[in-house]
């Protein structure tokens, strides 16, 4: 899967001489301080109107800390110095001007209200933010004009229309809705600058196709954007320029060109390199994994039927869905956002009801996670999407992992907190990260943690949910090879939910492919990759190559100034 990137349309263009447009932002001396730690050392930047300036660098290099700053916020112990700002207002020592800024974030959970239904939520912020097209301040409208600019965001964000998704929760959408539904309350918003951790985290490929595409045309319509990403296919469709970030500081910025095909620190060569190779470069050696021999299932569902409420009548999630997993072997688990993936993944981990068929393991039925006894909540473990959902904010991360192994294999505590910080040392993680709360760590730091919190049951099936989403490509390649190793030398089976179709050829044996809660195609990944027979498997091909190797415009392609930079 890997590619040779191509240079941006926006290279060929000649030099634009018109006077630069004064900064929606003006960031300055940002440094955010956690007792001894510099998590962000002395950022600074503009960004004028319709420009895309890109954060790119290892997770905990200080990107979401310094989107957001833009906010006015930080993590509880984080103490923000600098200057940052906006409409003549200094965010950092009071909140943005009303209607400036919106902020997405990488975990969309944490921002979504979870006990009020989604229309609610969002009519009440397009009334708060009803402004005209030319910027007037607010104004009352009536319900029909608010339901047609709520209409019109979801359409722009690819979620449900006002009648399938105002009834629901936040809680009821997948990972990628939750995501978009964010989006789409940043658009109500209609704010100068947006701030966008990871938008294609968690995304298919034609969704991030479509997520690209729109935020190109916000910044073609004059909004400027902080783009906080490890997406460097991303970065080069929409970024006008880049800062490269390593340990809290700058260690290149220039244009998109420039950074992605003249880059000249170490550390961005470093960065450019393995993504452009694809996952397993930093391995070369590794090459494509063994899959074990077909033989009896570990793992085995049979027409699984699940979700979709209680109502009659109600549309399952999954539809008599089936599959069978041996020992060592690697399954990916394939779709749009919202297929029933993570349903069908939480029902073979006990952790989601199901209305009928059954899971069983190594020929034995397996009762919801609440009825499984020690050996088989430990046998089969889960590696969620959303890993700081899943920590206890008030417990150091090494106390949190070595509790794994305390209560699932009966360790004693010294034991356990040993083999917990050589756990995290295998995922890359340090012993002073161990030592921190999940709030000190990044969202890509949790995800390496879960991971070894998972492997310290011992588990014999790994569920991993988007586990390399919000990892730089080093780091990526890392996890990659440490999965594919722990298949291999152990025996263990991978139950593997990913988008990223590079990572399922590094990983996987076979694909099924879900649309709808129904597979509608399974087969090889060699088989299904060279020669799919369903139209959405070709769509999900189609669209995931085109975002790595065509070298025509893209959806995305626009006239850019190149960004302000701060000496």
């Amino acid at each position: 899967m890997s590619h040779t990137p191509r240079e941006p349309a926006s290279q060929e263009r000649a030099a634009d001489t018109r006077v630069p447009a004064p900064p929606v932002v003006s960031v300055r001396g940002l440094t955010a301080l956690a007792g001894p730690h510099r998590i962000v050392d002395d950022v600074g930047f503009d960004i004028a109107a319709g420009e895309v300036l890109a954060l790119v660098g290892a997770s905990g290099s200080g990107k979401t800390t310094t989107g957001l700053s833009l906010v006015g916020d930080a993590r509880a112990g984080v103490r923000l110095e600098g200057s940052v700002d906006m409409a003549g207002t200094d965010v950092l020592g009071s909140r943005p001007p009303a209607g400036a800024v919106a902020y997405l974030p990488q975990h969309p959970a944490a921002v979504l209200n979870p006990v009020r239904r989604i229309g609610g939520v969002l009519r009440e912020i397009a009334r708060r933010h009803a402004v005209d097209d030319d910027g007037a301040p607010p104004r009352r409208i009536g319900r029909r004009e608010i339901d047609a600019r709520i209409a019109a965001a979801l359409r722009r964000t690819l979620l449900p229309p006002p009648e399938e998704l105002f009834g629901r929760f936040a809680h009821q959408l997948s990972g990628g809705q939750q995501q978009r539904l964010v989006f789409a309350q940043s658009l109500l918003c209609r704010a100068r600058l947006l701030v966008v951790d990871e938008p294609t985290t968690g995304q298919d490929p034609l969704t991030r196709q479509r997520v690209a595409a729109e935020l190109g045309e916000l910044a073609g319509d004059g909004m400027a954007v902080l783009l906080l990403t490890h997406d460097l296919d991303l970065v080069r469709d929409l970024a006008t320029g880049v800062l490269v970030l390593r340990d809290g500081g700058v260690v290149e910025r220039g244009t998109t060109e420039d950074v992605l095909y003249r880059p000249q620190h170490p550390y961005t060569r470093s960065l450019t390199r393995a993504h452009f190779a694809g996952p397993g470069a930093a391995s070369p050696e590794s090459g494509a994994p063994a899959q074990a021999a077909p033989g009896p299932p570990r793992i085995e569902v049979v027409d699984l039927i699940a979700g979709g409420g209680r109502r009659r009548g109600a549309r399952p999630i999954l539809d008599t869905v089936g599959f069978r997993l041996a020992a060592g072997e690697c399954l990916a688990l394939v779709g749009p956002s919202g297929s029933g993936k993570t349903t069908l993944a939480r029902c073979v981990a006990g952790l989601a009801p199901r209305r009928a068929g059954t899971v069983r393991r190594d020929g034995a039925p397996l009762p919801a996670a609440a009825r499984r006894s020690r050996t088989q909540r430990a046998r089969v473990q889960y590696v969620f999407q959303d890993a700081r959902a899943s920590f206890d904010e008030y417990r150091t991360i090494g106390d949190q992992v070595a509790r794994s192994a305390v209560r699932l294999r009966g360790l004693a505590g010294d034991r356990a907190r040993g083999e917990a910080v050589d756990m995290l040392a295998r995922t890359g993680l340090s012993p002073d990260h161990a030592r921190r709360r999940p709030a000190a760590l990044s969202g890509g730091e949790l995800r390496r943690a879960a991971l070894a919190r998972a492997l310290l049951a011992g588990p014999e099936v790994l569920i991993c949910d988007e586990i390399t989403a919000g990892l730089d490509a080093v780091t990526r390649a890392g996890i990659l090879d440490l999965l594919a190793d722990l298949r291999q030398s152990f025996g263990i089976s991978l139950l593997v939910i990913a988008h990223d179709m590079a990572v399922v050829a590094r990983l996987a044996g076979r694909v099924l492919v879900l649309d709808g809660g129904r597979v509608v195609e399974e087969g090889s990944v060699d088989r299904v990759v060279a020669a799919p027979t369903h139209p959405l498997t070709r769509d999900l091909l189609d669209a995931a190559g085109a975002h790595r190797d065509s070298d025509g415009a893209t959806a995305t392609a626009r006239t850019r100034d190149s960004p302000s930079a701060h000496p």
